[in-house]
């Protein structure tokens, strides 16, 4: 997710230097920040430009891609990194936006805070998680966006397959070699049979919820997950947010999960 950086950002203390955002940046004390995308994932030139940043971080998830030559051309400076899915790659982002800002050792702590707690929640999951793939919640994480029609399955490399292992789950896409982010078909998901599915709330609310997800993908009713129902939903700002609050991610979800 874009806002990982802001997040790196203002866990290595610099965010009294944020003056803009994208609509994924939404945790707290980021509230009052100018919103500088518009329909989820292009940026506004103009509305960049008006708040006369001095430098723009960005990975290249978010465009159009000529914004980019355009910023620099009205001499701003853009640093384009780059964000693995991953937790390994929330803690390379630590020292890369670290590095932008000259703070190395900063970006150091907070690349083994990251290491550390998420190993630490990581290995708390796995003591009282069902073990095995026998035994293990088979999950999947959708992306939805209904008024868009947009319906996709994340696969391996989405980011959604780190969640999946962190939580001690069993990732279904996985297991049918999805990789990235693919469109739903509807023999994907009966071959699949996830007990448990994983979504975000905005997502989940623009489908008109549970009941509106299960009438306009009738495949999903056949399933475990969605026989009993069994949803597990997270801030859109939230769930993929690789970074400094990765754990906390992680703890809330499991305990969605395994201790709802």
């Amino acid at each position: 997710i874009s806002g990982s950086i802001a997040a790196t950002v203002w866990g290595l203390g610099f965010g009294d230097a944020l003056v803009g955002r994208d609509v994924s940046t939404t945790f707290p004390g980021t509230e009052q920040l100018d919103v500088v995308t518009s329909g989820g994932h292009t940026v506004n030139v103009e509305a960049v430009i008006s708040l006369a940043p001095t430098l723009v971080l960005t990975d290249g998830s978010i465009g159009p891609r000529d914004v980019v030559e355009q910023l620099r051309t009205v001499g701003i400076e853009v640093v384009s990194l780059h964000n693995e899915p991953s937790f390994d790659g929330a803690a390379q982002l630590a020292h890369d936006v670290a590095a932008v800002f000259g703070a190395h050792a900063e970006g150091e702590l907070l690349a083994e805070r990251i290491r550390s707690e998420v190993a630490a929640t990581t290995a708390t999951i796995a003591a009282f998680a069902p073990a095995g793939a026998d035994e293990g919640v088979r999950m999947m994480f959708l992306y939805l966006r209904g008024t868009s029609g947009v319906y996709y399955l994340f696969g391996e490399g989405s980011g959604a397959d780190e969640l999946i292992d962190a939580l001690a789950g069993v990732d279904v896409a996985g297991e049918l070699g999805w990789e990235g982010m693919r469109p739903l078909t509807d023999e994907a998901m009966v071959a699949a049979d996830p007990d448990l599915i994983l979504v975000m709330t905005g997502g989940l609310e623009s489908v008109g919820g549970v009941d509106g997800l299960l009438e306009a993908k009738p495949a999903i009713a056949l399933t475990a997950a969605g026989e009993h129902r069994r949803f597990v939903d997270m801030a859109d700002g939230q769930i993929l947010s690789f970074g400094p609050r990765a754990a906390a991610v992680l703890d809330a979800l499991a305990r969605a999960v395994y201790a709802p």
